[in-house]
């Protein structure tokens, strides 16, 4: 197997875990009343990452070897995902949602950002195609997700707001 192809699917099949949990957690949140923002952008988001990681299994030749040291950023990157994933729980989902009375959290990452998701997610998205040395793909799909995060995060700001006096 190819590194690409290799490390593709280990992200995608992290990617679907981490897609299964959010599900869970948003069918839990829904039931106790939280109401989701911005519906427009989220298959938005979608699209870009399965097509990101689609774009690097057709461009990237399949006989690149990946750079060790931006493939370790990547790696130490995907641990910084796992603790905002941890820091959230049961609130952690996919999508904009938000539960009027629950106080926002505090631990973890969120302790000293206040989107720290978003930015694991810029910096993967441009780490892992120069790791294959992809640089045009890099900074394409980092432009196009800096476009959608901007939206996310006044929707997130926007949903968000009655709760931080909480």
């Amino acid at each position: 197997m190819s590194w690409i192809l290799g490390v593709v699917v280990a992200v995608a099949a992290e990617r679907g875990l981490e897609l299964a949990y959010a599900l869970h957690n948003t069918r839990a949140l829904r039931r106790r009343g939280a109401i989701e923002c911005g519906r427009g952008h989220y298959p938005l988001l979608v699209a870009l990452h399965a097509l990101w990681l689609a774009t690097l299994l057709l461009l990237v030749p399949q006989e690149t070897r990946p750079d060790a040291g931006l493939l370790v950023v990547f790696v130490g990157l995907q641990g910084l995902r796992l603790w905002i994933i941890a820091s959230l729980g049961p609130y952690w989902t996919t999508r904009v949602l938000t539960l009027p009375a629950a106080p926002l959290v505090r631990r973890g990452p969120y302790r000293f950002v206040r989107h720290p998701n978003y930015l694991v997610v810029a910096a993967e998205i441009a780490v892992l195609p120069l790791a294959f040395g992809a640089w045009r793909i890099a900074l394409g799909f980092s432009v196009a997700n800096a476009a959608l995060l901007a939206w996310r995060v006044r929707v997130e700001e926007q949903a968000l707001r009655p709760r931080r006096a909480l």
